[in-house]
């Protein structure tokens, strides 16, 4: 094994990954601008199917993904930066393997900052789904303080500057990163079980939600792993570096979570254009309800409804005003006949 395996080695390793990650949510950013641009009124509802996707997000929503392009923009760069003067501008300086420059300690600011966006998104989004006030405030109270830990390491690892005496940062660092473990997989657990909550029993709806749960999971699990790798690599294996390979593209995976997360949006909508059969439930059992609008207005919701419903198919409006359809589950010991729905949805939101 070479001098510089586990130190510069490691180093650029974790670089490669943040910069191939950069390209991935580059191309997600350019995919949720072109879909943002606002609806011409001068479009015809019945060209709007094979018109693109498109979407009136809320100016908060269109902010936080302008934060995040700003935020993986300077991090990303000043990680090449990075690069630039422990490669090439002290090439023929071994002591450069010591110093902690800025770009490597700001890796924790940078990444607090995309993980408390991403986390406030998605604890609004579950209650949207669920309304209960009370765990949205413990979410957020939980993302603050994942928010603040990570600064304050960042910060204290600005100033020692030296890599040998980052281990003072042990017991901050691990407040930090259990905590983001914390609030990443109970947002993808709580997001999930809500979500399968609302299944209706019939397929098609179904499939939308088991996309959802499945992104849901996905997006909490990634993060999570990064995060352990980083904690255990960081007290485990003090003298080394390869901390550093998980924790510098940690915040281009919150980054690709939240974009996922709001791109997914355009196939779920591809699928609810479809003709929709209802069938009967293969077993008859209460459950609750899910109720999806396609709106031309401000969003498309899939709201979990707590009240149970009697009838099995609830009301379709009009095809010239905004499209909304309900799906009511139906009780134990009831049928629900088999019919066709056409969906007619203009462009909208998921959430």
């Amino acid at each position: 094994m070479g001098e510089y395996d586990l130190t510069l080695g490691v180093q650029i390793i974790g670089i490669f990954f943040n910069t191939y990650l950069f390209g991935i949510v580059t191309i997600q950013f350019i995919t949720y601008f072109e879909r943002s641009q606002q609806l011409s009124l001068s479009v015809p509802r019945a060209h709007m199917l094979t018109s693109p996707i498109e979407y009136k997000d809320p100016w908060w929503i269109r902010a936080a993904v302008i934060v995040l392009l700003v935020i993986d923009i300077v991090h990303s760069t000043s990680i090449i930066y990075m690069a630039w003067e422990y490669f090439v501008q002290n090439f023929n300086n071994p002591s450069i393997v010591a110093v902690a420059l800025w770009p490597y300690t700001f890796t924790p600011i940078a990444t607090g900052l995309a993980a408390i966006v991403t986390h406030s998104f998605l604890s609004y989004r579950i209650y949207r789904l669920n309304n209960q006030r009370w765990l949205l405030i413990v979410f957020l109270v939980l993302a603050l303080a994942v928010f603040a830990t990570a600064v304050a390491s960042g910060i204290k690892a600005w100033i020692i500057v030296d890599m040998s005496k980052l281990q003072v940062l042990r017991t901050l660092c691990t407040w930090w990163l259990v905590l983001q473990m914390v609030v990443d997989t109970s947002i993808a657990i709580v997001m999930a079980f809500t979500l399968w909550r609302a299944k209706t029993g019939y397929r098609k709806t179904d499939s939308v939600i088991h996309r959802l749960i499945r992104g849901a999971i996905q997006t909490g699990i990634f993060s999570t792993i990064f995060a352990a790798g980083d904690i255990i690599c960081f007290i485990a294996s003090p003298s080394t570096q390869l901390y550093g390979m998980f924790a510098l593209p940690l915040g281009r995976i919150y980054t690709n979570t939240l974009m996922h997360t709001l791109n997914m949006r355009g196939g779920l909508q591809e699928m609810l254009a479809e003709t929709v059969e209802l069938t009967t439930p293969s077993s008859f059992r209460t459950t609750k309800s899910i109720q999806i609008k396609v709106q031309d207005s401000i969003v498309t919701q899939v709201d979990a409804k707590n009240e149970l419903r009697s009838q099995s198919i609830g009301r379709s409006s009009h095809p010239d005003s905004a499209t909304e359809v309900d799906f009511k589950a139906p009780m134990s010991g009831t049928r629900s006949t088999t019919s066709e729905v056409i969906f007619t949805p203009t462009k909208g939101d998921i959430i």
